[in-house]
């Protein structure tokens, strides 16, 4: 039995687009044959440009299920949760904190990697992520044989554990998701990590949606930290920067180092 990892673009998302596209272009149809209006040619044409924007973004949302199935032949997620699970080096009985855990590919390779640890992951499941839940993390860590593992509902802006809880913490495309002050969100997290602790955390670095992320990096030095990197992974770490352009990835990087 294999595990389900779902996928990150879900399949909801992509049918919605699909069924947009085709209601907007019967539109578009509809009203062409029975346009002899001034405004039921505006109308025509309005429909026309939502098809094709619906249209493309269907084109677009396929191509992304493809490259992120972790069955597919790209496999795009794999590649990704497995690098960042490559930065993290935890202590017999260390803890490890999985932030938006999802389906839980990465608290569990972190998991695989380091069997004596204990990996703790938190996700609030939200609804349009609906296939996600605490009980496929559950089911995947079994199927893994990763036993020690716990899942929890949290919330990443104001995480429920104390100071200095974790050896390590990690996360995967999860506060771009979260509006407000995201650096300020990866502050809480950075929080719960222990003095000389790891932490790599993967997202979408971009300025529009952090701000200025090499003097957050900056930041974070002056405040003691031993050692902080930001990695640009479109460089072919783990994808092309052809293939960000097109994904709406670009920014995408890993802040990694040691408290």
């Amino acid at each position: 039995m294999k595990p389900d990892y779902k996928n990150w673009m879900p399949k909801g998302m992509i049918w919605s687009f699909i069924g947009a596209a085709l209601g907007f272009s019967a539109a578009t149809v509809l009203f062409c044959l029975l346009s002899h209006s001034t405004l039921k040619t505006i109308l025509t044409v309005v429909f026309a440009v939502f098809a094709l924007c619906f249209i493309c973004l269907s084109i677009w949302s396929v191509l992304m299920y493809r490259a992120f199935d972790y069955n597919g032949k790209r496999q795009m997620a794999r590649q990704i949760i497995e690098g960042i699970a490559a930065y993290v080096k935890l202590p017999d009985g260390g803890r490890c904190l999985d932030v938006g855990c999802g389906s839980g590919a990465l608290g569990i390779a972190v998991g695989k990697r380091n069997p004596r640890a204990e990996i703790i992951g938190i996700d609030r499941w939200g609804i349009e992520y609906a296939s996600f839940s605490k009980a496929l993390c559950e089911s995947n860590a079994r199927i893994e044989g990763v036993s020690r593992i716990s899942f929890f509902q949290g919330n990443a802006v104001h995480l429920d554990f104390p100071d200095e809880s974790f050896d390590a913490v990690v996360s995967n495309y999860v506060y771009h998701n979260i509006p407000g002050d995201r650096q300020k969100y990866l502050l809480e997290t950075l929080r719960t990590l222990k003095k000389g602790g790891t932490f790599a955390l993967h997202d979408i670095f971009s300025r529009s949606k952090y701000g200025d992320m090499q003097a957050f990096a900056e930041k974070l030095r002056d405040m003691g930290y031993q050692k902080v990197e930001l990695i640009d992974t479109t460089n072919g770490q783990f994808m092309k920067k052809s293939e960000a352009t097109w994904m709406a990835l670009s920014g995408s990087a890993l802040l990694t180092g040691v408290k």
